[in-house]
Order: C-alpha cells, then sequence, then structure tokens
C-alpha cells in the first residue's frame, strides 16, 4: 500500500514538474520591456510577426531579464517565437497585421511543455543570437539562418548574373541538404518555405527539382511518421498537391489557362482568410472594449496588473494601494466580468 501512495505521489509530483521555462535578456537601453511568445502554426509565418500568433506576453525588469513559464504548450515540438519590438500596445494591431514590424528582434526556436530555454547576451549586448536548451532541436533555425547568411556573402562577393546563376544552383541543393542532416523534419519546412516561395530567385530551381528529385516526398513520410497531428504536416501535404497539380496542367494544352485558375483560386483564399482574420481581429478588439467599459477607471488598471500575473502585494505596491484595496478592485472586477477566477478572466482577453 505504502509503495503504491509512493508511486502516485511521485507520478504526480513529475506531472507538475512538466512545464517549460524560457528566459533571457533584452538591451532596456534599445527595446521596450514587453516580451512576447508567440506559437507558430504556419510555417509560411515565420518571418515576420503576427498578433494572432502571440501566446502570452511578459515584462522584462530593469536588467532586461524576462521569463515565460507554465505547462500549457503541446507535449510535442512546435515552432515557437519570442520577439521584442518598439510598438505601443495601441499599435500592436495596425503594425503587426499581415506580419509587418520593421522595428522588432525576433527568434525562432523548436521547443516542447518540459524544454528549457534560455537567451543570454552574445557579443555586444545582442540579443537572440544565442540559445541554450535542454532540446537539441531547440537552435536548428539559428544554424539555418547562419548558413543563408553565409549565402548572401558568396552572392555579394561577384554581382553579375552569372554568379547569381551559379550561387543559385549550388546554394538550392546546399540548403536543402543541410535541412535533411539537421534530422528535424519542421526545421526542414523553413528551408523548404525558403527554396518554394514564388518570390525568390531558387523557385524556379524548386519546380525543376519537384518533377524529378524524392526528397519532398521522403519530407512528407518524415513529417506524417513525426508529427502526424501538427498542422505543419497537413499544410505541406496540400501545398504539394497543389505544386504538382500546376506542373501536370502545365503541360496539357490548357496548361496556362489552369495555372491562371490556380493562382487565381490561390489569390482569391488568401485574400479571404486575411478578411475573416481581420474581421476576427475587429470583434476580438471590440470585445475588449466593451469588457474594459464595465470597470471602472481604478478597476481597468488593476485588471492590467492581474492580466500580468502580477500578485496582490506588487499591485498594491505599484498603485500605492492597501493589499485590501486591491482585494476589493479584483471582487469587483470579477463580478462585472463574470468570471470566478484569474485565468478566467485572463481568457477573455487573450482568446
Amino acid at each position: 500500500m505504502r509503495i503504491r501512495i509512493l508511486f502516485v505521489f511521485l507520478a504526480i509530483t513529475s506531472i507538475c514538474k512538466a512545464q517549460y521555462s524560457f528566459s533571457g535578456y533584452t538591451n532596456p537601453e534599445e527595446w521596450d520591456r514587453a516580451v512576447y511568445l508567440s506559437i507558430v502554426e504556419d510555417y509560411r509565418k515565420m518571418s515576420g510577426v503576427y498578433s494572432e500568433q502571440i501566446i502570452a506576453k511578459t515584462i522584462a525588469d530593469s536588467t532586461g531579464f524576462f521569463e515565460f513559464k507554465g505547462n500549457m504548450l503541446e507535449a510535442e515540438n512546435r515552432i515557437y517565437r519570442i520577439h521584442v519590438d518598439k510598438c505601443s500596445d495601441i499599435q500592436q494591431g495596425a503594425n503587426h497585421f499581415n506580419g509587418h514590424c520593421s522595428d522588432s528582434e525576433a527568434l525562432l526556436f523548436i521547443a516542447k511543455n518540459t524544454d528549457t530555454l534560455k537567451l543570454p547576451f552574445s557579443f555586444g549586448n545582442q540579443v537572440f543570437c544565442r540559445v541554450e536548451s535542454n532540446n537539441p532541436k531547440a537552435n536548428a533555425f539559428v544554424k539555418i539562418d547562419s548558413l543563408k547568411n553565409d549565402m548572401r556573402f558568396a552572392y555579394g562577393e561577384f554581382r553579375s548574373e552569372a554568379n547569381r546563376k551559379l550561387n543559385n544552383k549550388k546554394w538550392f541543393k546546399t540548403l536543402q541538404y543541410f535541412g535533411e542532416a539537421l534530422n528535424e523534419p519542421i526545421a526542414e519546412l523553413y528551408i523548404y518555405s525558403y527554396l518554394s516561395d514564388r518570390s525568390s530567385d531558387l523557385h524556379s530551381y524548386y519546380v525543376e527539382d519537384l518533377k524529378q528529385n524524392q526528397y519532398y516526398d521522403n519530407l512528407k513520410t518524415r513529417l506524417e511518421t513525426t508529427y502526424p497531428n501538427a498542422p505543419y504536416t497537413k499544410q505541406y501535404t496540400n501545398e504539394l498537391e497543389a505544386d504538382r497539380y500546376m506542373l501536370s496542367a502545365s503541360h496539357g494544352n490548357t496548361g496556362s489557362n489552369w495555372s491562371l485558375l490556380l493562382y487565381s483560386i490561390l489569390g482569391l483564399s488568401i485574400f479571404l482568410n486575411l478578411f475573416f482574420l481581420y474581421r476576427f481581429w475587429k470583434r476580438n478588439q471590440s470585445k475588449i472594449v466593451d469588457l474594459k467599459a464595465k470597470l471602472s477607471k481604478q478597476e481597468q488598471v488593476v485588471l492590467e496588473h492581474l492580466l500580468l500575473d502580477k500578485t496582490n502585494k506588487d499591485i498594491a505596491e505599484s498603485l500605492f494601494l492597501s493589499v485590501s484595496t486591491v482585494k476589493t478592485h479584483t471582487n469587483n472586477i470579477y463580478k462585472k466580468l463574470n468570471v470566478q477566477s484569474r485565468d478566467d478572466a485572463k481568457s477573455l482577453f487573450t482568446k
């Protein structure tokens, strides 16, 4: 009996400790103290900052130190981003819509719910340049970006058409082989999205490569085996089928018409997606405004501190109030928002 109780206790303890911790430093002299954590479920949106991907926000202290921790992440590897910028909360929606944020610094990494990740300062107090993690896959994107920087340097040595073509052919294969050697299919998608980008000079090589190279089917198999339920797998499968359909149609008598039709459908789909995302964002913003309108000005201020996970004591010290006054405001907030706890209140403003 004692052994059984001990086993249950150890099992519960291990579950309680199964949480992530992502910490690091920003430069408070250069960046705002707000730091954001996002989950990237669309590998075409790895570059940029998208407000709909943000899952947590924290405030760095006076030294620039910040930390995200909890146990709400996926149990298997996913793509995450930590970023800082110089946008105020009011500017976030406008500046980040469709991924545009020119004044930001971000880091992509691979992690799961049990991982520890540290982002220390690098040379010259540069942020997000080094990754220290118990997950060996965490820094895959840093390695890929380093290789892409080498590629840009090679292109810059001689600015001629001949040099560009030679480098296109060389680096297409180099990046592809490098991605496969990482032995992490969602890291390969970072390279695949770059090589298959229709706006890239490398896209024509991708089209020719797709006709004869089994690499793409092998990547699909690796994704289906390792991440059968991840959104990346379904997205990649659909894109591969669409690109092959276009290749097949281009060899028929009405190839150009089919291509034009498919591009039109894809363009309409992208437009509709953006439109509905914008509608969703507008409705969510309107909902937040309506909820906050129920509260007094003092309660709104207390609510902002509650959403940052501050204790009643911390809130009292920040606002020069007594702890009992903070508790009173908190109870009034719960009643007016029709919630029972801080987590319930946070859910209203983070959906």
